[in-house]
């Protein structure tokens, strides 16, 4: 009786949820809207343990026995270190790598006002018709711009109000984010504990037993494939802007910072930085790209067959095969953060159905090479 009345039950909602769609839809976009910073806090708290866990072995292993007695010290210690690391980062960005990208994008753009008449003149030799690109420019009338931009004022001034709200709002989360992910970070023992005793007070022992199995796998897996791939995005941008700058090529730095952030996209990464390289010093230098090439071509094979394979190496335990299956599914669902993502997802749910698979094996007495 109880399971036909949760059935008639289950009957009515979704007949009711279906026939007002519309509100159901607004409900959950508001829900949505109403945790996204719970979940975005608790996605941070996921990516900062990583560094996190590793300074806490590093004082841990510094304190000796006193480390049990100052875990939340050292857990607060912890933290701090990682949110400092994370600021020196995004200060030695600003302050070092900001300037040379500004002076490098500053020149590239004289360069094409430069070479713009040249490379006209190179069309035009090969009976290639220019004149529309002369035409496109002609019409560019600066004070016809600036007369619409004075009448448009309003609106515009409507649009700048509108953009500054999404930018307060936005940052409102961001903040919030922030907080709750120190407070997950800080509090993660705790938390840990309570969950268990909910699995473990509405579980069978042996399906929590096997749950919290899981989420260690996908903690691990992650912890793995995330720090190697930042310090693989590191060291190829380092070896990128040296080889760039002993081989005098144009925009090292530009170079070496798009290369270290398409880095730690897996796969597509390598292509886009070849391209954007590629397509910077031909601006620059034509005469010097198929320098440019074959310095790429020596460093990314320095670099998978020398550093790859012990800075990330098998760190997901995935065969090359579901890692670019695992980047196409991730791709077409989320984009970017989708390939970075669901990577390590198809390592654990290949682990899983591994270890699945021989199990039911053994269990049929069944070897199979």
């Amino acid at each position: 009786m109880k399971r036909q009345m949760l059935l008639i039950a289950f009957a009515v909602a979704l007949f009711a949820g279906l026939t007002n769609l519309d509100a159901v839809v607004g409900f959950l976009s508001a829900a949505v809207k109403l945790i996204s910073p719970v979940f975005l806090g608790g996605l941070l708290a996921f990516i900062l343990n990583v560094p996190m866990r590793g300074f806490e072995r590093r004082l841990a292993a510094y304190s000796g026995r006193k480390a049990a007695k100052r875990e939340k010290l050292l857990r607060v210690m912890s933290l701090l270190l990682t949110l400092l690391s994370l600021v020196l980062v995004v200060a030695l960005v600003l302050g070092l790598v900001l300037p040379a990208l500004i002076r490098s994008l500053t020149s590239l753009y004289e360069l094409v006002l430069e070479k713009l008449p040249d490379w006209i003149a190179i069309l035009n030799s090969h009976d290639i018709d220019t004149t529309w690109i002369t035409e496109k420019l002609a019409e560019i009338d600066v004070q016809k711009i600036l007369s619409q931009l004075g009448s448009s004022a309003g609106s515009m001034l409507t649009s700048v109000a509108d953009i500054a709200a999404t930018t307060v709002s936005g940052l409102a989360n961001a903040a919030f984010s922030l907080i709750i992910a120190i407070y997950i970070l800080l509090s993660k023992k705790d938390l840990g504990r309570q969950g268990k005793k909910l699995l473990y007070a509405h579980l069978r022992e042996e399906t929590a037993d096997e749950f919290c199995s899981v989420m260690r796998l996908i903690r691990d897996t992650y912890a793995k494939f995330l720090s190697g791939q930042c310090v693989e995005a590191l060291i190829l941008g380092s070896l990128i802007f040296f080889a760039f700058s002993v081989m005098g090529l144009p925009y090292a730095a530009l170079i070496a910072v798009l290369t270290s952030v398409c880095a730690i996209i897996p796969y597509i990464g390598a292509f886009v930085s070849f391209s954007l390289g590629t397509f910077l010093t031909l601006l620059a230098d034509p005469t010097h790209v198929l320098l440019c090439v074959a310095v790429y071509l020596v460093v990314q094979f320095v670099e998978n067959q020398f550093i790859y394979p012990h800075v990330v190496g098998g760190s997901v335990g995935l065969p090359p095969l579901w890692t670019l299956v695992g980047a196409l599914i991730g791709g077409k669902l989320m984009g970017v953060i989708g390939i970075i993502f669901f990577i390590p997802m198809v390592a654990v749910v290949h682990t899983l159905l591994g270890e699945d698979t021989n199990r039911r094996l053994r269990r049929k007495n069944l070897h199979i090479e």
